[in-house]
Order: C-alpha cells, then sequence, then structure tokens
C-alpha cells in the first residue's frame, strides 16, 4: 500500500495555489522540525489549527509568526516522503488555504496528502508552454493515467502521456508566472500527490465480491 502524509484533520484543496511564499526559517528539533512560511495572503480570517496546503503537503497552523507569516511543525514522515528534507531558507513555496463551504471547485479533489518524491526528468519549452517530463517510483506510477490527474508541489495537473515510471504535463503561462513550477529545472525534486481514487478502487479489489 502507498504511505501518504496526511493532515490532522479531514480538510481538502483544488490545486489552485493562491500565493507563492517562502520559507522563513527552519528550526529542527530531534524528532520534529519547525518551520515559518511567508505569504502575500490575507490571514485575518486564518485560526490557529487551520490547514494551508505548502507545496502540496498539508500543514496546521501552530502559530502566527508575523502579520505575513505563519509556523508549522513537520514530523519524520512528512520529512520523508516531501521535499522539506531538503529545503532551506528561502525556498518559494506554493500555497492554499484549505477549502471552506462556498469555495470554488478550481482544480481537481486535492487531500494534501503527498505520496513520495518525484524528479523532473526534462523541461521542454514549446512557445509559452512548457511540458515536464517528471520520474515517479512504481508505487507512485500505478496511480498515474492518461488525462488523469496529478498535482505537482501542490499544482493540479492534467497528465497528458505515461510512461513506464514518468509522465508528462503541460504548463501554461498563468501556471509558470503564479507558481513555483517556472522556476524548476532538469533534475528538481518535486511532491507528488496522486488521483486519491486509484487508491480506493485498489483497495476495493483485494476484497473478493461475496456472492449470496
Amino acid at each position: 500500500m502507498l504511505a501518504s502524509v496526511a493532515c490532522s484533520v479531514r480538510t481538502m484543496f483544488t490545486g489552485i495555489i493562491q500565493d507563492v511564499g517562502a520559507i522563513r526559517a527552519i528550526q529542527p528539533e530531534t524528532d520534529q522540525t519547525h518551520m515559518i512560511f511567508s505569504t502575500a495572503l490575507p490571514m485575518q480570517d486564518w485560526h490557529l489549527g487551520d490547514s494551508v496546503a505548502c507545496n502540496g503537503c498539508c500543514l496546521t497552523i501552530t502559530e502566527f509568526a508575523a502579520p505575513d507569516a505563519f509556523a508549522a511543525t513537520l514530523s519524520p514522515e512528512t520529512l520523508k516522503l516531501t521535499t522539506f528534507a531538503e529545503a532551506a531558507v528561502g525556498d518559494a513555496v506554493n500555497l492554499e488555504p484549505a477549502l471552506r463551504m462556498g469555495d470554488a471547485l478550481g482544480g481537481h479533489m486535492v487531500t494534501g496528502h503527498v505520496d513520495g518524491v518525484g524528479t523532473l526528468k526534462s523541461v521542454q519549452a514549446i512557445g509559452e508552454h512548457r511540458v515536464l517530463t517528471c520520474h515517479i517510483a512504481d508505487a507512485l506510477a500505478r496511480y498515474v493515467v492518461v488525462k488523469g490527474s496529478v498535482t505537482i508541489n501542490g499544482v493540479s495537473l492534467t497528465v497528458n502521456d505515461i510512461g513506464r515510471n514518468d509522465f508528462t504535463v503541460n504548463l501554461i503561462p498563468h501556471t509558470l508566472s503564479h507558481t513555483n513550477l517556472g522556476a524548476l529545472q532538469t533534475g528538481a525534486e518535486v511532491n507528488i500527490e496522486t488521483d486519491m481514487y486509484g487508491r480506493y478502487v485498489e483497495r476495493l479489489m483485494q476484497f473478493p465480491t461475496e456472492q449470496p
């Protein structure tokens, strides 16, 4: 079964990035790491305990460190399954607050449970667009299908093509300029969340249908 990083509460996102913030501070401890993220988003309606997807990883707000910054605590499991294990102060971070009742569903249903890390195999410019080819492990590749949804660093994208352990996505100019994906180069590591429905199907198929 595929492991993933999970939020402490049931929250959802859509993979539509609302701000590109940055890591302002990193404080590692023996069994956890505290990080502070800066943001231009208005935080007056945010509360302690709210969830924010940071590069696609659902994190819980533990402190408002400044008028333009919030803190979150990352567990060893989160560090193990995400690019935050190698993060540095100043790194750009895609941010999306959790959905609220009545919000538009602009992308696809995203849980913020990062399944693992992928590596950019190639970055190809086609006019104003850019095609990314991402390499992933077998444990993730089985859940990626042509024209299905995938989340890269929290961004909802449609899969154009697949190989055994590779898939490609197309980035439009808006995505390139409004997320941190536009700055990625070949060899970069990214957080991957596959479409949740494949995991439900897999689990159901593990149990044979009972005959009456």
